[in-house]
Parts: structure tokens; sequence; C-alpha cells
């Protein structure tokens, strides 16, 4: 039988090999307080589990499933939403931009917003709205002096671009690969950045943006109340978070007809288009786990927000959550 010493030296000896997690109570290394901090919150993230559409699984196999799902589909990403739409991801997002309704000067970060479809339109807005002011403007000096017209035409001031910018942030190599290539097809080749992120940490300071803006990329993060928290620390005092996401259709026959199309039809356009039944299969999945517009709008308030609202698009198939940080 051993005596109490050696009881105690044994218990000691364990103690400085293995600390027990306090998150997870599994032991971890005795390693050094960084590297046990680091292992110990890989243990807890391995040891919780979540959603993947309607399978079950760890947080950090999660985040690996969603990054392969969109490095799958990126190529045909554009070409999938649609076919899938029918188009009408189109006007959803020229409404999220009506909404927005930004003015010369604002600055955008477009989250898990890989292929730019909502810089581009941010883009296109803007310069629209300095367009029609430099045609007031110029229709308002139809009676001034020559003198007049010149001064108003100095150098420097023809270039009304200003400081307008919109930051497309991804944690998707791949999309933004692809953002990047369109946004030089299309020829924007100023006013735009495209940075790797992930929106549950996000790579910018406090207080920088305008406007925070996500569409159809939401229902995707891990922890949803994370990154709507980061969303709040990005934005400047005043600024405005837009999310556009699918949400729960509230007429019953519609919402027969949204789940037949959904699940018997979608999941083939994406084997037919891009190869890729799973991918599309989880996609759908995942938009009947998502909270639906009430629930969501209370996780924004959680998160900080105020006035928050939402408006329902197409009976609600899609929905836009807006709201302020003050």
């Amino acid at each position: 039988m051993a005596s109490s010493g050696g009881v105690s030296r044994t218990l000691c000896s364990l103690y400085y090999r293995f600390t027990v997690c306090r998150q997870c109570q599994r032991q971890v290394p005795n390693l050094s307080k960084t590297n046990r901090f680091v292992v110990s919150t890989r243990l807890y993230s391995e040891h919780r589990s979540t959603h993947f559409g309607f399978e079950t699984v760890s947080e950090d196999e999660k985040t690996e499933k969603v990054y392969k799902v969109f490095e799958n589909v990126a190529q045909k990403y554009d070409v999938m939403n649609d076919a899938m739409s029918l188009g009408i991801h189109r006007l959803w997002k020229d409404a999220l931009l009506q909404l927005m309704s930004p003015t010369p000067g604002t600055l955008l970060l477009d989250v898990a917003g890989g292929t730019g479809d909502i810089s581009f339109r941010f883009l296109d807005y803007i310069r629209s709205r300095q367009d029609r002011e430099a045609r007031r403007d110029t229709l308002s000096r139809q009676s001034a002096s020559w003198q007049e017209i010149t001064e108003a035409y100095q150098p420097g001031q023809s270039d009304r671009q200003g400081g307008v910018q919109a930051v497309v942030c991804d944690i998707n190599k791949e999309m933004l690969k692809v953002g990047r290539q369109r946004a030089a097809h299309r020829g924007y080749h100023t006013g735009l950045s495209w940075v790797v992120g992930n929106a549950e940490e996000l790579p910018f300071d406090n207080d920088k943006f305008d406007f925070y803006t996500i569409a159809f990329g939401i229902r995707n993060v891990t922890h949803i109340d994370q990154a709507l928290q980061e969303a709040h620390r990005v934005l400047k005092p005043g600024g405005r978070i837009l999310c556009l996401e699918f949400s729960r259709v509230s007429n019953p026959l519609l919402s027969r007809v949204y789940d037949v199309y959904s699940f018997q039809l979608i999941p083939v356009l994406g084997e037919v288009i891009a190869g890729d039944w799973k991918s599309y299969q989880y996609l759908v999945e995942s938009i009947r786990r998502f909270p639906d517009q009430e629930e969501f709008k209370a996780m924004i308030e959680d998160a900080g927000f105020f006035k928050v609202q939402f408006h329902n698009l197409t009976g609600g198939v899609v929905a836009i959550h807006s709201g302020f940080k003050l």
C-alpha cells in the first residue's frame, strides 16, 4: 500500500503534467499558459455541438464544412443564385441598397460578401447619386457668370468619388478570388478593398464603418450572437447594420410550395449546374434552421442595436433586418 507521502508526490506529479479545462472539464497538457489556453479553447470548441443543416456536428467541424461548401460553389455561385431564385435575388439586393440609401463619403463593410454583389451595388448607387447631384449643380449654374463656372470646375473638384469605399470581407479565399475577378471584369478599379476575415472576429478597429451589411451569410456563422457583437463593435456611433437573409414564410400555401421547391428542386439544380448536390442540400437545410424574423430581431437587439426592424420580401422568403448603433 502506498504511503500518504507517495500519494501526494504522485498527485503533485500529475498536477504538473495535466490541468483540467474549466470550460469542458477535460484534461489539458500542462503547457505554458498561452499554449494551454489555445489547447483548452480547441477542446472546448470540439466538445460543443452545433448544427450543419440538419446534421449535428462539433463547432470546429461546422466551420470546416461551411468553408468547404463555399470553396466548392464559388465558381458557380452567381449562376446558381440566378437559377435558384429565378433572378429575384437581384431585386432583393436592390431593395437592400434602397433601404440603406448611402450618401457620398460613407464607408461600407460587406461581410461574407465574397463575390461583391452588395459592394458593386453600393458603388453604383453612390456614383449614380453623385451624377444626379452634379447635373443639378450644373443646371443651377446656367445663369452663372463665366468666372463662377470656371471656379466651379477647378482641378480636383471634378473627382467626386471622394472617400467612398466598400470593404469586402469574407473568410473564404475562393469567394474573394471570384469577387476580384468580377470587379476587374466590370471595371471596378477604385473604391474597393478585399479582406480575408472571420465574421466572428473581424480584423478591423472599433467605430470604423458607417454601414455593415451581410447578405445570405449570417446563417452560416457558427456563433451568430458573436458575429452581431462584432458588427456592433466595428460600426461608428450612428452606424447601421443591414442583414439580408432567408427567413420564415407565413402564408401556409406559399410555405408548402416553397418547401417542395427547396428540397426537391434546388439540390437537383446544384447537381446539374455546379455538380454539387450536397452543398446545395446543406444550403436549403441551413435556411430552415435559421431563426424566424422576430427571433432574429431580438438577437440583433441583444447585441446592442436600437430601432431594430425587419422588412419581409416575397412573402417572407427573405427579410431585411436593420438596426442602429447609438
